[in-house]
């Protein structure tokens, strides 16, 4: 008579069977459900890196716009920011062909639109001086925000500290005499004096009131 041995299943397997029976056991031994588990796993990570790839691809990831340059009109209106020509500006980096400046060398060229001032005023005269010089909206805007700043436009301020004077703050104050000698009482030779001083040295207003926000003087 031959002799037999019976095999004793392992640890694992005897819990198997003792928890879902030995029949159901045998049944998901067939199915395969570990390589099945494997196949869809590995179809879920291909899907996501391919997703990832379209959004990053054809969607701007800081916009949320395609990506492309010309995503954006610009609406030149009176309550539009606009930006001078300074060109002490540093360029932060450039991207898609556009130079993009940022943090305070983007400050340091920001300043809103002015109103249309009226004739006959002080602003309005130097407006017209502006025109004259071939300057645009642009660079009085920067000239009323500047001139605001350092004098409020009045053309009696006065600095004690730095001895200032003028709508456009003359360091000393007779400087302007040789726009005048009414220098001291009269707007108008105050600002001749100042839009002579600003097209000299900074070439326009705008490069004046940015060297303004960085220095705290012009």
């Amino acid at each position: 008579m031959g002799r037999y041995e019976l095999a004793r299943p392992t640890l694992r397997k005897r819990i198997i069977n003792r928890v879902i029976g030995v029949d159901v056991a045998e049944r998901m031994k067939n199915w395969q459900l570990a390589k099945r588990i494997r196949n869809l796993a590995f179809s879920a990570v291909a899907f996501f890196f391919a997703g990832s790839y379209v959004l990053v691809t054809a969607v701007d990831p800081y916009g949320g716009a395609l990506s492309s340059a010309y995503a954006f009109e610009f609406e030149n209106t009176a309550d539009s920011q606009t930006y001078g020509f300074a060109s002490q500006q540093k360029i932060s980096f450039s991207r898609d062909g556009w130079e993009v400046v940022t943090g305070d060398e983007a400050a340091a060229i920001y300043v809103a639109n002015a109103e249309t001032p009226a004739t006959g005023t002080v602003k309005g005269y130097a407006y017209s001086l502006l025109i004259k010089q071939g300057w645009g909206r642009d660079q009085y805007s920067c000239l009323v925000a500047l001139w605001e700043r350092e004098s409020n436009w009045r053309w009696n301020a006065y600095n004690k500290s730095s001895g200032a004077y003028g709508i456009p703050q003359s360091l000393p104050g007779a400087k302007m005499a040789e726009m005048g000698s009414d220098w001291q009482t009269n707007p108008e030779t105050q600002i001749r004096w100042g839009v002579s001083y600003i097209k000299n040295r900074y070439g326009a207003p705008c490069g004046a009131m940015a060297h303004s926000n960085k220095f705290n003087w012009y």
